[in-house]
């Protein structure tokens, strides 16, 4: 696996979590627009799996949580973000 495949096999692991999270599924899909019907299609684009790790940047908890419930390092979402499209962040200096 190169990458990018890496990249998005971390990604849809996050999908996988993040539907199993009642509390968090919601604020998911009002945050990338998409809807369960959406999701079949969805998750066979890059752009939209850098999407989802995007969101689960957006807070410690989120990574963390993720992270403990796959037996990952904490710097992996972030590592993987970093190889699918819109990755990486700005660099400030």
């Amino acid at each position: 696996m190169n990458g990018q495949e890496t990249a998005e096999t971390l990604a849809l692991q996050a999908v996988s979590w993040l539907i199993g999270q009642s509390e968090l599924i919601p604020r998911f899909f009002e945050a990338t627009g998409a809807t369960v019907d959406d999701l079949a299609g969805l998750v066979r684009d890059p752009v939209f799996l850098g999407a989802v790790l995007d969101f689960l940047l957006t807070e410690d908890a989120l990574v963390m949580a993720f992270c403990d419930a796959s037996g990952l390092a904490y710097d992996r979402p972030m590592q993987a973000r970093a190889q699918l499209p819109g990755g990486p962040g700005p660099h400030w200096t």
